[in-house]
């Protein structure tokens, strides 16, 4: 691995700052014999780790690209040993409902319940969220819901760069092979994973935006918060309804 490869890699993996605040070359000189002792001992275990990282995202890949059907990919992700996710989860939630759906609803990963059972938004927001499809004429029969992430982080905790890197080819392949009109994003982190941005929710929302996928199709994507969000902060149901309303008019005139 040359320099540039594992600078890649540790952008990829969310490294933003540095350790100190005086630039290496000024830092004193270690002895030869500890700088040495200390390369032996560490720069190996960094371009390993690195290495494994890249081959896994390279992995998923191909894997996608092998994959000429849904249930293909399904089976694929199921096998796939490339993520450390996999390692604490009970089960892989690869997604569920129509795959011929006008709307593909994307979360950003499996809670607790989802993790259980193996279906996506089965627990207390999965709850909400079929209320809110309700509300404007939908249920889980009339749309195909997902995640970024087919495993559970340990204790719900937000999934790092890496890990998204490594399972997003699996949500963008399910994209193709579904063909959705519209994608409905619950969650800022979500909809950063698929738009490749740093926007918050609160401005993502409210608006249509394009997805486009690696064939270069486009896809209507309307962004909103997430389930989760609202039972903690049910003032903000206003917003998402009107983003709802948003949704079923453009499907109407469509």
């Amino acid at each position: 691995m040359n320099e540039r490869e594992l600078l890649e890699w540790y952008l990829a993996a969310g490294v933003d700052a540095i350790c100190g605040d005086m630039p290496g070359c000024l830092l004193p000189e270690k002895p030869a014999a500890a700088v040495a002792e200390n390369d032996v001992r560490q720069r190996p275990a960094i371009t390993d780790l690195a290495q494994m990282s890249l081959k896994a995202c390279k992995n998923a890949r191909d894997i996608c690209e092998a994959a000429t059907t849904l249930e293909e990919l399904r089976a694929a992700v199921e096998t796939f040993d490339g993520c450390s996710l996999k390692l604490t989860s009970n089960k892989t939630v690869f997604g569920g409902g129509n795959p011929a759906a006008r709307i593909m609803i994307v979360g950003e990963a499996p809670g607790a319940d989802e993790d259980r059972i193996g279906e996506p938004f089965v627990g207390r927001s999965g709850h909400l969220l079929d209320k809110m499809l309700a509300a404007i004429g939908l249920n889980r029969e009339s749309v195909y819901i997902t995640n970024v992430l087919p495993w559970r982080p340990p204790g719900n905790r937000t999934p790092t760069d890496a890990e998204v890197a490594v399972c997003l080819p699996f949500l963008r392949r399910q994209i193709e092979l579904i063909k959705p009109e519209f994608l409905l994003i619950l969650g800022g982190s979500a909809a950063n994973s698929l738009l490749d941005n740093e926007e918050p929710i609160s401005r993502l929302r409210g608006k249509w935006l394009e997805y486009k996928t690696l064939k270069g199709d486009a896809i209507a994507l309307l962004a909103s918060f997430h389930p989760a969000y609202l039972l903690r902060n049910p003032a903000q149901k206003a917003k998402v309804w009107s983003d709802l309303l948003r949704l079923s008019q453009k499907m109407h005139n469509n």
